[in-house]
């Protein structure tokens, strides 16, 4: 049975002492695990879309890399660019926002490059994907420690250790693949006909006519015309990720994420919103704190999390997106059962 190690965290708690709390649970881990961290260690993150301001903060790091500093050589944030068009879209934009939101204590690698195409493909076998694209970098790391604001998400329902794992660790073409049939469509009421996403389609599918189109057959599902169109006019099909076979898709996904590696997860169960922290706007937590939680098995940590939830609520809250956790068990990318041990 899976352990998930847990430390409460009051809505007065000041940003130190939640810094404090994350360090004791790594350091839980690291002893009852017998981990032992090499030279070189990423720290999964999310800096926080343009706007937001509830993504968690990099003060709630700062103890963390504090004492792994002592212990490593080097020490880094990673992370990928986004699919949709923002300021987390390329390489450039995507550190200078880091930049803004404080994340500057460590070096930062995006690890799939200036524009989301530097990837890898790791072999699963599963259902939907014989192998899926991930950001090329983390193939530079056998140890990652995963560091996850759980709140809600309108396509997976809930954003953890999962979330962190199958759509952070893809590339942009490996985000597109989980989302849809990884066909973008073309807005032609935006488009300008000014045919950037023609010159860096490598698959020669767009047409600049006078009904702008992308030819599905000749499609890859790069999505490399998402980040250079300069109106938006590219577009993802959002609604084919409303089903089963997204979460599966999703599921998949960290699974190859997580292969082969030593990881351990931090979920911080505070400032818990409805949205994702890629909500470019201000919101508000809908449920008081939980805490924070950590466990080597990113199923047994978001069911922790959502489980606590419930209890605190009464009811089941955030619905939609529970059977990621079955689905996730079910390949063997962990457990549902787990025993919780409360640290003082």
């Amino acid at each position: 049975m899976a352990q998930v190690y847990f430390i409460p965290v009051e809505d007065d708690c000041t940003d130190q002492s939640v810094s404090e709390k994350a360090k004791t649970l790594l350091q839980t881990v690291e002893q009852k695990q017998h981990i032992i961290f090499p030279d070189k260690v990423p720290l999964k993150v999310h800096f926080g879309e343009k706007g937001n301001t509830t993504y968690n903060k990099p003060v709630y790091y700062q103890e963390i890399i504090n004492y792994l500093q002592k212990k490593v050589k080097q020490l880094y944030y990673i992370e990928t660019n986004v699919l949709y068009r923002g300021e987390r879209t390329t390489k450039q934009k995507h550190l200078k926002l880091a930049g803004e939101h404080g994340f500057n204590q460590i070096p930062i690698i995006i690890a799939d490059g200036d524009s989301g195409k530097d990837s890898i493909e790791v072999d699963i076998d599963k259902k939907h994907f014989k192998s899926c694209k991930l950001g090329r970098e983390f193939q530079n790391f056998d140890h990652i420690i995963v560091l996850s604001h759980f709140k809600g998400h309108m396509l997976a329902g809930f954003g953890g250790a999962l979330k962190n794992l199958g759509m952070g660790f893809a590339s942009r073409e490996g985000k597109l693949a989980q989302h849809s049939k990884a066909i973008p469509w073309l807005n032609f009421f935006q488009c300008k006909k000014c045919g950037l996403c023609a010159d860096h389609c490598p698959a020669d599918a767009i047409i600049i006519g006078f009904i702008p189109r992308v030819n599905s057959k000749k499609c890859i599902g790069c999505a490399s015309c998402i980040a250079v169109c300069p109106t938006g006019a590219m577009k993802i099909n959002w609604l084919n990720s409303l089903s089963k076979g997204f979460l599966e898709k999703l599921a998949e996904y960290a699974y190859a994420a997580q292969l082969n590696k030593k990881t351990v997860y931090l979920n911080y169960a505070i400032n818990i919103t409805k949205l994702c922290d890629c909500e470019g706007k201000t919101q508000k937590p809908v449920v008081s704190n939980l805490g924070l939680f950590a466990s080597v098995d990113p199923v047994a940590i978001d069911q922790a999390c959502l489980d606590m939830l419930d209890k605190r609520q009464g009811k089941k809250v955030f619905r939609r997106g529970r059977y990621l956790l079955h689905y996730g068990e079910e390949i063997g990318l962990g457990s549902t059962n787990y025993e919780l041990v409360k640290l003082a």
